[in-house]
């Protein structure tokens, strides 16, 4: 399970007992809204994109919408959404848990802009059901984003 994998990698680092698990599912921004008690732009949801042979995951607030034109000036190609049956194998997290942390190797991790406005923001943790609330300094801590990018749109 990738939660536990996730869990493996905040103990070497002394945050395990910071995961966050519900009784219900935060698979999509609006229930990760509602368990966790915040605003649904607060929730840093991780977006995955495949371009040719890249597999990229992009953080991004959970009101912010990807922007193609942005996307495209900073990737240089189209964002086509990672399939569902690709995700396990080629992230190592499933649809609704997928996270920026733990991520197998050559996943290539950004994070957008929008998250900055926000004191914490609460990205899952490898499972429909869980989430850690971190500063956007920790999440460059846990997850070292290659970059803060702006390729969002709806969220000013």
């Amino acid at each position: 399970m990738s939660i536990e994998r996730v869990r493996k990698h905040f103990e070497e680092l002394g945050i395990a007992d910071r995961i966050l698990e519900f009784p219900v599912s935060s698979a999509t921004v609006e229930l990760a809204a509602e368990a966790v008690g915040v605003i649904p732009a607060r929730i840093a949801k991780t977006l995955s994109f495949k371009l040719d042979e890249r597999v990229i995951l992009v953080v991004t607030a959970g009101d912010a919408r990807v922007d193609n034109k942005k996307y495209k000036a900073q990737f240089g190609g189209k964002a086509r959404m990672l399939p569902m049956e690709e995700t396990v194998p080629l992230i190592g997290h499933a649809v609704g848990g997928v996270c920026p942390f733990a991520v197998n190797e050559g996943v290539e991790v950004y994070a957008d802009i929008s998250m900055k406005r926000f004191d914490t923001v609460f990205p899952a943790c490898g499972s429909s059901n869980s989430a850690i609330e971190i500063s956007c300094e920790e999440l460059d801590e846990l997850a070292k984003p290659i970059a803060w990018v702006d390729v969002c749109k709806d969220w000013q």
